[in-house]
C-alpha cells in the first residue's frame, strides 16, 4: 500500500477577531497559504493533482471556497477541488482525507488544509425570502450559529466546555496555569524563530500603504496568572471557562502538500515526515474533552505503537479543559504537549487549526532529530481526529 509523505507547508500569522488580517476573505488567506506551502515543497502548482480544503463558515462565501482559494493560491483551474466542513477538525480531516486517497492509489500529489475568516462571517435573516407580515425578526450571527454552537442542544460551545469541565473536576487555577503556558511558550517560540518559520507574512495594501503581518496577533506577553484570575466567567461570574483560558475568535488558513512516498522519491522531492495513521471517533454532544485522546488512542491501536513511543503532542486548545483533560485521559508527559504554545495563545481560525497543529508537528519533529508525534483535535458536535506521523532524523 502506498504511504502519504508531507513535502512542505505554510500558514498565515493568525489575526485577532476585527484585526490585521480582517480585510481579507477566508479564501484570500488560504490561497496566500496555499501558495506558500508549493514554494516550501518545492512543488509546482501544475504538478498538484487535487485539493482538499476546510472551511467552516461559509455563509455568503460563494461557490466551492476551497477552488476559490486554490485558484488564488496559483493552482491550475483544471485541478480538482473539494471544501470540508468537519468544524474545528476541517484542516486536519482534509488532510486525512488525501491520505486516504493516496493510499488507495487515487492520488500522487495534493494539496490539504484550511482557512478561516471569523471576521467575516456574515449575520443572517431567517425566513427573509418571503418577507415577514409583521412583527420583530431575529438575526443570526453566523459565526456563532455555525460555527460555535452545538445544534442539539442549541448552547454555546464554551456553556457545554464549562459544563463538562465542572463534572470532570478541572478546576479554574488549572486551567489559567495552562493558559499562561501557552502564552509564555508561544511567546518563546516566537522570539527564537521557531513560530515565524512555519509563517507566510501577508502584507495589506490600503490608501495608507502596505502594512506587513508577520507574527500571530493573540500571544499576550503581560500575561499573568493574577490577571488570568480576574477575569469573569464566560457562562457566570465565577465560572471556571473565561476569555482567558479559552481560544480567540481567529482569522488565518495553513496547507500542507502531501504526496505518495513513491512520486516523491521519483521526483526528488525532500520528505519531511509520514503519516503512520489516522483516526477519527465520536461521543456524546457535549463532550469535545473526551475526544482527542479517545482518537488518539484509536490512531495508536491502528499503528500498532504504543503510547510511550510518542514523542511529541499537538492538541489542539479548543479550551484549556480539553487540553487537560487529554493529558489526563492519556497519561502523556506534559513536556511533550504544544511545546510552542497553543491555540489559546495562538488563536483558532476554526477551519485552519487542524492543519496548523500538523504542520508544527512535522517541523518541531524535524527540529528535533525526528520521532514520532501525535496532532489530535476535537470538534463540534462530540467528534474527534487524530494524526499519527513520523518524522526521521538526518
Amino acid at each position: 500500500m502506498p504511504k502519504t509523505v508531507i513535502l512542505g507547508s505554510a500558514r498565515t500569522p493568525f489575526g485577532k477577531m476585527g484585526g490585521a488580517l480582517s480585510s481579507l476573505a477566508a479564501t484570500d488567506l488560504g490561497g496566500h497559504a496555499i501558495a506558500a506551502a508549493l514554494e516550501n515543497a518545492e512543488v509546482s502548482p501544475d504538478e498538484v493533482q487535487h485539493v482538499v480544503f476546510g472551511q467552516v463558515l461559509q455563509a455568503g462565501q460563494g461557490q466551492v471556497p476551497s477552488r476559490q482559494a486554490q485558484i488564488k493560491g496559483g493552482i491550475p483551474k483544471e485541478v480538482s477541488s473539494e471544501t470540508v466542513n468537519k468544524v474545528c477538525a476541517s484542516g486536519i480531516r482534509s488532510a486525512g482525507m488525501v491520505d486516504q486517497a493516496v493510499r488507495a492509489g487515487d492520488l500522487d500529489v495534493a494539496v490539504a488544509g484550511g482557512m478561516e475568516s471569523m471576521s467575516n462571517a456574515p449575520y443572517m435573516l431567517e425566513k427573509a425570502r418571503f418577507g415577514y407580515r409583521m412583527g420583530d425578526a431575529k438575526m443570526l450571527d453566523a459565526m456563532v450559529h455555525d460555527g460555535l454552537t452545538n445544534p442539539f442542544s442549541g448552547k454555546q460551545m464554551f456553556a457545554e466546555a464549562t459544563e463538562v469541565g465542572d463534572e470532570l473536576e478541572i478546576t479554574r487555577a488549572d486551567m489559567d496555569r495552562w493558559a499562561l503556558r501557552s502564552h509564555e511558550l508561544a511567546i518563546q517560540a516566537t522570539d527564537e524563530g521557531r513560530l515565524p518559520e512555519e509563517i507566510v507574512s501577508v502584507t495589506i495594501s490600503s490608501r495608507k500603504g502596505d502594512t506587513v503581518v508577520e507574527i500571530d496577533e493573540a500571544p499576550r506577553r503581560e500575561s499573568s496568572l493574577e490577571s488570568l484570575a480576574k477575569l469573569p466567567g464566560l457562562t457566570a461570574k465565577e465560572g471556571s471557562h473565561t476569555a482567558g483560558n479559552s481560544p480567540g475568535v481567529n482569522d488565518g488558513a495553513g496547507a500542507v502538500v502531501l504526496a505518495s512516498e513513491e512520486w516523491a522519491k521519483a521526483n526528488g522531492k525532500t520528505v519531511l515526515g509520514t503519516i503512520v495513521a489516522q483516526a477519527a471517533v465520536a461521543d456524546d454532544f457535549p463532550y469535545l474533552a473526551r475526544t482527542p485522546a479517545n482518537a488518539t488512542r484509536l490512531a495508536l491501536e491502528k499503528a500498532g505503537i504504543e503510547l510511550e513511543d510518542i514523542d511529541l503532542f499537538e492538541i489542539n486548545e479548543a479550551f484549556a479543559s480539553v487540553a487537560i483533560n487529554s493529558l489526563r485521559m492519556l497519561g502523556a508527559d506534559e513536556s511533550k504537549v504544544n511545546v510552542n504554545g497553543g491555540a489559546i495563545a495562538l488563536g483558532h481560525p476554526i477551519g485552519a487549526s487542524g492543519a496548523r497543529i500538523l504542520a508544527s508537528l512535522v517541523r518541531e519533529l524535524g527540529r528535533r532529530g525526528g520521532g514520532l508525534g501525535v496532532a489530535a483535535i476535537c470538534s463540534g458536535g462530540g467528534q474527534g481526529d487524530a494524526v499519527i506521523v513520523e518524522v526521521n532524523g538526518g
